[in-house]
């Protein structure tokens, strides 16, 4: 996760053309115009981007069924583009979305019930928590509840009995809205692999079935890991997006870091997990550099040609703080040792300065308690910086060598970074364009293609 280059809300509603009646539960439209639809569907588009994978973890919680949950808020949405041109926007639009679905699913379910009588409990209990649930709403109370809901179904996507490799696809899939071909890239396996692992653990949560809660504190130990190892995925795919025309997923770090803290909360405090504090600790220190990382018009800026004074000083303090709780516990794992090697880059004040020697030892430990490719690789590029690229160079050819990266885009561009600056203009090339085929998002993409200008 390293910005080495080597490898690794609140929602604002603005609309202008409408005057919001504040006493009554819709907003009321008095201006209309021909941009009206328009800018709602804008409105919508921006509810869903931000909080639909909200929105779904609640409503599988009211309706206890993933397929259910998103036909029926994907129905909503519909009603809401239906809808609010004429009606106005709500105050709160989140519980009135959360709401609409829930009669959608009853109506779905009643449709069913016709050819499935044991459909029949499920609707009669929906329909008697309806009212109830409308006063609720009334309160805000409903949207002070959807807070925890996405840690809940966490939790419950992360179930023991499901295959961890399950849970994490799962967990991805369904709370946090990636894509079947993000995962399958942050995997390094086939998306009709990962699609397959999805649909048997939806039908294991089903059957089982698995309880949607937040685990007491005792059972939190075999929880945890998966859970942290989807944060921390989520975290990665926000940080540095596996397709598409950014760089960075800014929702997604948000959401990573919301559920760490989270998590945290959650700990006993006399008993806290070094890993959680750790991963948190993580999080926020690479988070610290993301208004650096990319150029006002979207161009990819690596590590040693950031403006260090855009890196965020309090994120830093932060992390840094949390960093040193955890390695007071020498119980500490991976997360806490990546959290170590970020504060070494986040403390110095230019590439040069950095302290490349503590990183490699840092790197070295880690490798210790969890060996992997991309570990190495990380680890060949730090000692590329300490060393010289033609050491570096022996150490990425080394992991390559190894096949498992071989379809990995940044492990060709570190190589193709030593052939450049070992002045090997040939090879240099071959390895971007190497990287360049493997590589969707866009500005890895443009900075490649540039790489690979210049070497002509």
């Amino acid at each position: 996760m390293s910005d080495v280059r080597v490898t690794t809300r609140t929602l604002c509603i603005d609309l202008p053309f409408a005057k919001l009646n504040q006493r009554c539960r819709f907003a009321k439209v008095v201006v209309m115009s021909e941009r009206s639809t328009e800018q709602i569907r804008e409105l919508l588009d921006s509810l869903y981007r931000v909080d639909s994978r909200r929105i779904l973890a609640t409503l599988i919680r009211l309706l206890g069924d993933f397929d259910l949950a998103e036909e029926a808020m994907h129905e909503a949405f519909a009603a809401a583009l239906s809808l609010w041109p004429a009606r106005g926007v709500p105050d709160n639009p989140r519980p009135w979305l959360i709401s609409t679905a829930r009669f959608k699913a009853i109506d779905t379910l009643r449709r069913r019930a016709k050819f499935d009588a044991s459909q029949d409990e499920l609707v009669r209990y929906l329909e008697s928590q309806s009212s109830s649930a409308e006063s609720f709403n009334e309160k805000n109370g409903l949207e002070d509840s959807l807070e925890d809901d996405r840690l809940r179904l966490i939790f419950t996507c992360c179930h023991p009995s499901l295959p961890p490799e399950a849970r994490v696809a799962l967990t991805l899939r369904e709370v946090c809205g990636l894509t079947t071909e993000e995962i399958a890239k942050a995997f390094l396996t086939t998306p009709r692999t990962l699609a397959q692992r999805i649909v048997r653990a939806k039908a294991k949560i089903r059957d089982t079935p698995i309880p949607y809660e937040v685990p007491a504190t005792q059972e939190l130990p075999e929880r945890l890991d998966a859970v942290l190892q989807v944060i921390y995925l989520v975290f990665n795919e926000g940080y540095s997006a596996a397709a598409g025309a950014e760089v960075t997923r800014a929702e997604l770090t948000s959401e990573a870091i919301r559920l760490g803290r989270l998590l945290a909360e959650l700990q006993p405090k006399q008993e806290i997990e070094p890993e959680v504090v750790g991963l948190l600790s993580l999080m926020l220190l690479q988070e610290s550099r993301r208004a650096a990382r990319t150029s006002p018009t979207g161009e990819l800026i690596l590590l040693e040609n950031q403006d260090r004074s855009l890196w965020n000083r309090e994120q830093i303090a932060e992390g840094a703080a949390l960093l040193e709780k955890a390695l007071k516990s020498r119980r500490f794992g991976p997360y806490t040792l990546q959290a170590a090697i970020a504060v070494v880059h986040a403390e110095a004040e230019s590439v040069a300065a950095t302290d490349w020697r503590q990183i490699v030892a840092l790197y070295d430990r880690l490798l210790r308690i969890q060996p992997s490719p991309v570990v190495q690789l990380n680890r060949a590029v730090a000692i590329a910086m300490r060393d010289g690229p033609e050491v570096g160079l022996a150490q990425i050819d080394a992991v390559l060598e190894q096949g498992e990266l071989a379809n990995y885009y940044l492990a060709h561009s570190a190589q193709a970074d030593m052939y450049r600056r070992l002045g090997r203009t040939a090879e240099a090339r071959s390895s971007y364009q190497k990287a360049l085929a493997l590589t969707q998002q866009e500005p890895e993409r443009q900075f490649l293609q540039e790489r690979i200008r210049q070497l002509k």
